[in-house]
């Protein structure tokens, strides 16, 4: 992103014109996910709510008006996933926004790690399921968390270790910065013009914080009423990467402000393990293994 891009405090009223174009996102039935949504279908696109709860969705489209449409999705769900991207004939802009956080132990209907799978493997498969259907780019969502994950890619399902629901989010996080990263190497070298990026909210108040089952719901409850930024902000760095003419493929985008927690869009940089190829490379294979997704570039 340019120098100006970042001063000029870039916000939803930058976003060009979107008419004649169709953006999925996913998990857009509340959170940053809805807030994305709304201000896409305010500019003119034709937006696609992918949510597992069909009923939330269609309550949020109803306020967005005609060019909301929803369909169900549910990414801890491979069938779902295939059934959902058979019938898509064309998007310009995918957006991976859907996103579980830091909840108990559990496996989804695939038997994954539930926050890998629905995080990592239900994205890596719909974005491989839909790619030779996407025009424009892609747009995979992490969080600054991902600092403290760690890819164990020998037990990515925590069949043999020990489970922390915040490092396994944190390996989640990791693994869609890796994917988008890799993603991005793999359009390169095929010559497509399709660009992949990565965003991340900084820490902004939505309802995903209120889902651990755990005392730290209580604690993110105080820190989304006192530290937080609102989801409209929230949402900024994904619209920027979804939407902006200067965006490039495999820039990481995340809030300008202190500790990047806050502010407008601007390039974030993530950690070491995040650029680490090898790493990359091997969780790419073991994904397209898992998942029976096949990239075909």
């Amino acid at each position: 992103m340019t120098a100006n891009a970042t001063s000029s405090h870039w916000t939803e009223q930058d976003i060009p014109d979107q008419a004649g174009r169709t953006v999925i996102v996913t998990g857009a039935n509340s959170g940053l996910g809805e807030m994305a949504a709304r201000a896409l279908v305010r500019k003119n696109a034709h937006v696609v709510l992918a949510c597992r709860n069909t009923t939330k969705g269609k309550a949020v489209a109803d306020t967005i008006g005609d060019g909301a449409e929803v369909r169900e999705l549910d990414l801890a769900d491979l069938s779902s996933v295939r059934s959902f991207a058979a019938a898509v004939d064309k998007v310009d802009v995918l957006i991976n926004n859907a996103g579980v956080m830091a909840v108990p132990k559990r496996k989804t209907a695939d038997g994954f790690e539930m926050q890998i799978g629905t995080n990592h493997l239900g994205h890596f498969a719909l974005t491989g399921l839909l790619l030779d259907r996407i025009a424009d780019r892609v747009v995979t969502m992490s969080s600054g968390v991902h600092a403290i994950g760690s890819i164990g890619i020998d037990d990515l399902n925590y069949e043999h270790r020990r489970y922390e629901s915040w490092t396994a989010y944190g390996q989640s996080k990791l693994a869609n910065l890796l994917f988008a990263y890799e993603l991005q190497r793999r359009l390169e070298a095929a010559g497509s013009p399709v660009k992949s990026l990565a965003a991340h909210p900084g820490y902004a108040a939505t309802n995903l914080q209120s889902h651990t089952e755990s005392i730290m719901d209580r604690v993110m409850a105080i820190g989304n009423k006192v530290i937080a930024q609102k989801a409209e902000m929230g949402a900024l760095p994904e619209l920027y990467a979804a939407t902006s003419p200067a965006a490039e493929g495999g820039q990481f985008i995340g809030p300008d402000g202190l500790g990047n927690l806050r502010g407008h869009p601007t390039t974030n940089k993530s950690n070491k393990k995040s650029r680490d190829v090898e790493m990359a490379g091997k969780l790419w294979a073991l994904s397209e293994q898992l998942t029976g997704v096949s990239y075909s570039f």
